[in-house]
């Protein structure tokens, strides 16, 4: 029989789970609230830390609504439909200050100001796993599984994309979907009008061309489509290659391969609080993808230095530049290489990374180069308060670097909420070196 327990939620944690304790016991649960009390079934156990998955919410929070989404709770992609949307905001400003603090030793008591938009259709971009048993189906992957959980609907894509997964649900389910598929991601434009769309074979079923005249006259808004066949290690492409972004009075061309902010309503938004007063003699764009904040800091600044190691990226990034008119000098490689070499001093640094962040080494490195002002666009509030330990020399192992300071002060912080319903948190912090 399984254990069971009775708890009061205390708070939500980053990673979506609500944290409580019972029988001297630390317990997190996902899809909770904070002041509901739940009955939950112990999943799994370390020491005096459980894993629990909730039965029964005893004693519901006043935030708590149905969710819109007959999957939620069990694919794993969302987190938070049962939480009020403007709950959820003001809860991921408290993780994302107790993260920071937490982690970072970064006390920060000033406002973190919040933007936040659609809480519904907003993906620009998503990625479906294709289940090869009977009855075939798109879905997503269990949370920690390899298993695929086929869904009929998905509330947080745009129309645009929403239509596009029905069609392929339906050519799956009818048996009409080529075989030996083994994912298909989908990318709007910034109309929602056009498609281009990776297909992932484990190995062609039939000639490259025969597979992309039927997925066109299938999906008649695919724009371009690109055929990866594993086995042979093979890439067939149809179409342009990429679709077009307008944000800020720019163009950005986005290729198959290239990255883009995935949220359709806040790019406007983004891009202008990234480059609001940005002006100089030399800025240092790291991360800098196709180019999204390179182009208006080149209408700006003398010179633009970006970095990447996304081939196909920084190829965008150069055509981007070209069709706007600016000079950009692009290095293809990854920052951490970069930020070892000597570089001149610039005036201001934006730096966008991935999830794994900056690193506490190049971090180190970002000090030493001292630019005046940096401006830091995190998508992990757990990796962003280990490299601002670093940059605010509150960190407890300082990182050996060339000089020990001066360090950076924090000036400012927002949190975008880039990704509703999820637990995902998007954080832009300003620093300013001190004297």
């Amino acid at each position: 029989m399984a254990e069971e327990l009775r708890l009061s939620i205390e708070k939500l944690v980053y990673g979506g789970d609500g944290l409580g304790h019972a029988e001297g016991n630390t317990v997190f649960a996902p899809f909770v609230l904070p002041g509901e009390v739940v009955r939950a079934e112990v999943k799994t156990r370390k020491k005096k830390t459980v894993w629990a998955k909730a039965l029964e919410v005893v004693e519901p929070a006043a935030a708590r609504v149905k969710a819109p989404c007959p999957h939620f709770g069990i694919c794993g992609g969302c987190n938070y439909q049962h939480i009020e949307f403007a709950e959820q905001t003001r809860l991921k400003i408290g993780i994302l200050r107790e993260t920071l603090s937490r982690l970072g030793g970064i006390s920060w008591a000033g406002k973190i100001a919040a933007h936040s938009a659609e809480p519904y259709g907003y993906r620009n971009r998503a990625q479906w796993a294709v289940r090869s048993g009977m009855p075939r189906a798109l879905g997503y992957f269990l949370p920690e599984s390899s298993v695929i959980m086929p869904v009929d609907t998905c509330p947080v894509l745009s129309p645009r994309l929403a239509e596009t997964f029905g069609l392929l649900q339906e050519m799956a389910r009818s048996g009409k979907l080529p075989t030996g598929i083994l994912e298909i991601e989908a990318f709007a434009d910034s109309a929602d009008e056009k498609i281009a769309l990776n297909v992932a074979f484990d190995a062609y079923p039939k000639p490259a061309a025969e597979l992309a005249e039927y997925f066109r006259a299938e999906l008649p808004k695919i724009e371009s489509l690109l055929l990866l066949d594993q086995k042979k290690e093979r890439f067939e492409l149809t179409g342009p290659g990429y679709l077009t972004h307008q944000a800020g009075g720019f163009s950005f061309r986005v290729s198959h391969l290239s990255f883009f902010q995935v949220n359709r309503f806040l790019i406007e938004e983004l891009l202008a609080a990234v480059t609001k007063g940005a002006k100089g003699k030399l800025a240092l764009d790291l991360y800098a993808g196709v180019g999204f904040f390179t182009l208006p800091l080149a209408k700006t600044f003398t010179k633009v230095v970006s970095v990447d190691a996304n081939l196909a990226a920084t190829r965008d990034l150069y055509a981007n530049a070209e069709l706007a008119g600016v000079e950009v000098t692009t290095h293809h490689e990854h920052t951490e290489d970069f930020l070892k070499k000597p570089q001149d001093r610039p005036d201001l640094v934006v730096l966008d990374p991935p999830r794994s962040g900056l690193g506490a080494e190049a971090a180190g490195k970002l000090v030493e180069l001292g630019a005046p002002e940096v401006i830091y666009l995190s998508c992990d509030p757990s990796t962003l308060a280990r490299d601002l330990a670093v940059l605010t020399g509150s960190a407890k192992k300082p990182v050996e670097i060339a000089a020990a300071g001066p360090f950076y002060e924090i000036t400012a912080i927002d949190m975008f909420d880039l990704f509703p319903q999820t637990f995902h948190i998007e954080t832009l912090v300003r620093l300013r070196r001190l004297p």
